[in-house]
This record gives structure tokens, C-alpha cells and sequence, in this order.
């Protein structure tokens, strides 16, 4: 039971060097592919930043895989989201790797059958109009359901109409 809290030195130094390593390596990459690395502008972006998360935990804390192989994995996922932004310009790549956007709510109306199919709850519709200081939903111009999975609320008190370009999904 006492060599499950304590392990040889060896395997903290190691430990400690692979994650220096990784990191290293991590920046370097994020520097090269650009900031977009860790966005979470679509889908595929926050799978990016979950599988680096992963990739580096595994090498990090596993023995069986080396930083060599760590440092691999990671130039492979980049390479990856390199060519899958690349081939993002294409509509027909875009439509298969993005979701799209959703209006749950238009001129202080919900629209039908939007929440349910993003399995948003009216609790959830109802936290996001506080969050976004609505007082009365005559102030909603649109809510978006984004292709991120967050929730944009743009509102106003004045008459003024939203610019149908916002909307242009």
C-alpha cells in the first residue's frame, strides 16, 4: 500500500523531464500551426485540443510510451488539423467537419423545434438570456445555437433590425 503514494525517484525525474519535453515540444508546434490550435471555433478544433490533452497526459504519466513517441503523436495531430483547415476552405470538406449554427430564438420568439434538436433545455435557453442581461425577451433579436455548442444572444432595446448577414448561416 505505501508504494502506491511513493514511487523511486527515477520515476519522478522521469516524469518531470517527459513533461518538460512535451511541453517544449507542444509550444513549438502551437507556434508553427498558429493560435488556432487551441480554439474552439468548430468541433474538429475542440477535438484537437482534447487529443492533444490526451496525447500528452499518456506520454507524460505512461511508461510504455516514450517521449519520442509522445512528440510523434502530437506532430501527427497538428499535421492533421493543418490539412483539415486547409481543406476547410472547400464548402463541401466545411459541411462534412463543421456543425452549423442554429437560431433557437428570433425577435423575442422561439422558433419551433430548434431547442429540441439541440437538445437545448428552456432552463438552459433562460440562463443564457440572464447571462446575457436580457430584462424582456422584446429585446431579443436572435439567440444562436453555435457551432461550438455555445450560445450567442444578440439584443438590443433600440428598433433597430439585425443585420441579416449575422444570420446568413
Amino acid at each position: 500500500m505505501i508504494n502506491w503514494f511513493y514511487k523511486a525517484d527515477d520515476s519522478v525525474l522521469a516524469i518531470l523531464l517527459t513533461a518538460i519535453g512535451t511541453y517544449i515540444a507542444l509550444v513549438l508546434l502551437t507556434r508553427l500551426s498558429g493560435k488556432r490550435s487551441f480554439s474552439k471555433m468548430s468541433s474538429f478544433d475542440f477535438a484537437m485540443t482534447v487529443a492533444i490533452g490526451s496525447v500528452m497526459a499518456t506520454v507524460i504519466i505512461s511508461k510504455s510510451v516514450s517521449l519520442q513517441s509522445g512528440i510523434a503523436g502530437l506532430i501527427s495531430i497538428y499535421t492533421i488539423q493543418m490539412l483539415v483547415a486547409y481543406a476547410r476552405r472547400w464548402k463541401t470538406v466545411r459541411k462534412f467537419i463543421d456543425n452549423q449554427p442554429t437560431l433557437l430564438m428570433r425577435n423575442g420568439e422561439i422558433i419551433d423545434g430548434s431547442l429540441e434538436k439541440c437538445k437545448v433545455t428552456l432552463s438552459d435557453l433562460k440562463a443564457k438570456l440572464r447571462e446575457a442581461n436580457v430584462i424582456q425577451l422584446s429585446e431579443v433579436k436572435a439567440v444562436v445555437f453555435e457551432s461550438t455548442g455555445d450560445i450567442s444572444v444578440l439584443h438590443g432595446s433600440n428598433n433597430k433590425d439585425i443585420d441579416e448577414w449575422l444570420l446568413d448561416f
